[in-house]
């Protein structure tokens, strides 16, 4: 059974950092690519970026320069280091994971929601000024 696990939520001020850790298990497959989305209650959920073989990545242009995503294959854990956070980061967190090869973005180059099979069930970031 598939499973995803994120960690590492939490509450932070305003231009302070944060990490967060996905750990998966259960592929019988390694996935290709693996991304982090973001949800506020009542909205839809948004794409924050991903990370392809061959250290692709793409992010939203909301957190380009100040969110970066790596993954460790060996360890099955994806990361996703927040720095200089806003307010308007604050939002349930969730990782995703999909085994077919390729990916797809938005026009503005952020991961999209219905190209991720399996996800994990959330974590929270409250920013706070």
């Amino acid at each position: 059974q598939v499973q995803l696990v994120e960690s590492g939520g939490g509450s932070v001020q305003a231009g302070g950092s944060l990490t967060l850790s996905c750990v998966t298990s259960g592929f019988t497959q390694r996935p290709y690519r693996m991304a982090w989305f973001r949800q506020l209650s009542g909205q839809e959920r948004e794409g924050v970026a991903l990370i392809a073989p061959s250290n692709i990545t793409r992010y939203a242009a909301s957190v380009i320069g100040r969110f970066t995503i790596s993954r460790d294959d060996t360890k099955n854990t994806m990361s996703l280091k927040m720095n200089n956070v806003k307010l308007e980061d604050t939002a349930t967190y969730y990782c995703a994971a999909d085994t077919r090869v390729g990916f797809q973005t938005t026009s503005a180059g952020a991961p999209v929601a219905h190209d991720y099979t399996h996800w994990g069930q959330g974590t929270q970031v409250t920013v706070s000024s």
